[in-house]
């Protein structure tokens, strides 16, 4: 008499990786709404600059903030859930309109038209699709030296954006830069920071949120929002495919385009790295070519629907390392909160409504978490040795110039002003030059003598005395040193 096969035993939740793992339908909620409301601001800004910029009504910025809250949805869901072996990169990760690609849309539509604007989208977009392989098999030249300056640049040119947001964008509005808003913005952070010291388990992990939600009552008696929007915004609104006509592609648009996408892909490449390292997940050339063809989908998404190009946003790695909450199953669920947002003007309306010293306030604390994210990057490189400092040095001083002096490239042509005219751009381009010239050329560096991980006397071993687990990105690409060095 035979034997039967026992039934399979499910995996303890100790034995899934936090990635994976599926948090109650409470905290999923709470988590992901947390997630959305980090990343809110920073999304539909990139549409309200490039539509006053083109000289769009009201109506059609509206509808260009729907149609890329869900874009940035649908591109969120791919990344955190995946699709088969050819899109997303699994993990929690949430995606939104980069700013690489407002100024040349500007520039495209001040020559050829918004039609012009999508379909030289549309084609980056299929050229990112064609690219995300081959440019992932390069990953082995974006070593900690590389991303560390790449993250540091995003956290501090964000910073920016949330002092804009705290002070008021008019310099001539009488509560500009006024006591009370300063004010609502310090208490703001002094209760996230009193709430990371005191308050333990899930109720300290929504410290963002439950910030965000206080600040806002308090604001209302201030007189600093503004709700009066809201009961006016339809229910239910998407705009049609190719809303300003059928496209067109003019070669110098659609190169122009095709070179953010570039630049897309070495943003989200140094924070994608950012994510794996800080859920233990490594990236493979794989996941990382999944992760940048969801990024040349929503090219194609959106010239379609007449939305932008998106990025993994910087300021969600920034929560991860704040609630320590990494599961994948959490920025799903803020996915399907923006793609529903971009289809209920109404609720997109809502969340608008939050008053900016609040949100700024919130940023600034995520934008400063994302800083020294890039600098803990650094720190696994030995920057005393060779031309390290070096690289980390002029990269950095590059990448904050267009931030410390705007403009500063505006009579240049315009692919300078593409690749130069973002800190985040320049910061890439040149770290990602350098570290090329000084270890990966003839004339740079011996092999082995440059860009040793730094090994303080107080830290464990060099993790290359380690063994290798099995599929991980140093497995998958022999282990390049924190200089880039192979």
């Amino acid at each position: 008499m035979g034997v039967s096969d026992p039934a399979p035993v499910p995996p303890r939740e100790q034995d899934v990786h936090p990635v994976d793992r599926r948090p109650s339908p409470g905290r999923l909620a709470t988590f992901g709404l947390q997630h959305v409301l980090v990343m809110y601001t920073g999304c539909v800004t990139v549409p309200l600059v490039f539509g006053g910029a083109a000289g769009l009504d009201t109506s059609t910025i509206g509808l260009l903030i729907n149609a890329d809250l869900l874009v940035a949805g649908l591109i969120t869901l791919i990344q955190s859930l995946g699709v088969g072996k050819v899109l997303g990169v699994r993990l929690p990760v949430v995606t939104g309109a980069t700013f690489a690609g407002v100024t040349p849309m500007i520039l495209i539509h001040g020559e050829y038209g918004m039609q012009a604007v999508y379909g030289s989208m549309l084609a980056a977009g299929l050229f990112g699709l064609l690219m995300a392989v081959p440019f992932a098999r390069l990953v082995r030249y974006f070593p900690p030296l590389v991303s560390g300056v790449v993250i540091t640049v995003i956290g501090l040119s964000l910073i920016g954006v949330a002092a804009g947001l705290i002070t008021g964008s008019d310099p001539k509005a009488a509560d500009y830069a006024s006591g009370t808003r300063l004010g609502l913005a310090a208490g703001v952070i002094v209760f996230i920071v009193l709430f990371a010291r005191f308050v333990r388990g899930f109720a300290g992990q929504t410290g963002i949120l439950i910030a965000l939600i206080v600040g806002t009552l308090v604001a209302i008696p201030l007189d600093l929002t503004d709700f009066s929007g809201v009961p006016d915004a339809d229910w239910v609104g998407l705009a049609a495919p190719f809303h300003f006509g059928a496209p067109e592609f003019p070669v110098s648009a659609v190169v122009s385009m095709c070179v953010v996408m570039l630049v897309i892909f070495t943003e989200s490449t140094a924070t994608m790295l950012a994510v794996g390292e800080a859920t233990g997940r490594p990236l493979t050339d794989k996941d990382l070519a999944r992760g940048l063809a969801a990024d040349g989908l929503s090219g194609v998404l959106g010239g379609a629907m007449n939305s932008f190009m998106d990025t993994v946003f910087s300021q969600n790695v920034g929560l991860i390392r704040l609630t320590r909450v990494s599961s994948r199953y959490v920025t799903a669920v803020a996915g399907g909160v923006l793609v529903a947002l971009g289809l209920v003007p109404r609720l997109g309306e809502l969340v608008a409504a939050l008053p900016g010293p609040v949100v700024g306030a919130a940023a600034l604390v995520l934008f400063a978490t994302v800083t020294m994210v890039g600098v803990n990057t650094l720190r696994r490189v030995d920057l005393d040795r060779g031309h390290n400092l070096t690289i980390a040095a002029v990269a950095l001083g590059i990448g904050l110039l267009p931030e410390m002096s705007e403009g500063i490239y505006a009579n240049f042509p315009s692919w300078v002003q593409i690749v130069f005219g973002s800190g985040i751009t320049a910061a890439a381009f040149t770290a990602f030059l350098l570290n090329l010239l000084f270890h990966h050329t003839p004339w740079g560096a011996a092999p082995g003598r440059e860009g040793v991980p730094a090994t303080p006397a107080t830290e464990e071993p060099a993790p290359e005395t380690e063994p290798v687990p099995e599929g991980s990105a140093s497995a998958d690409r022999g282990a390049p040193s924190a200089a880039g060095t192979t």
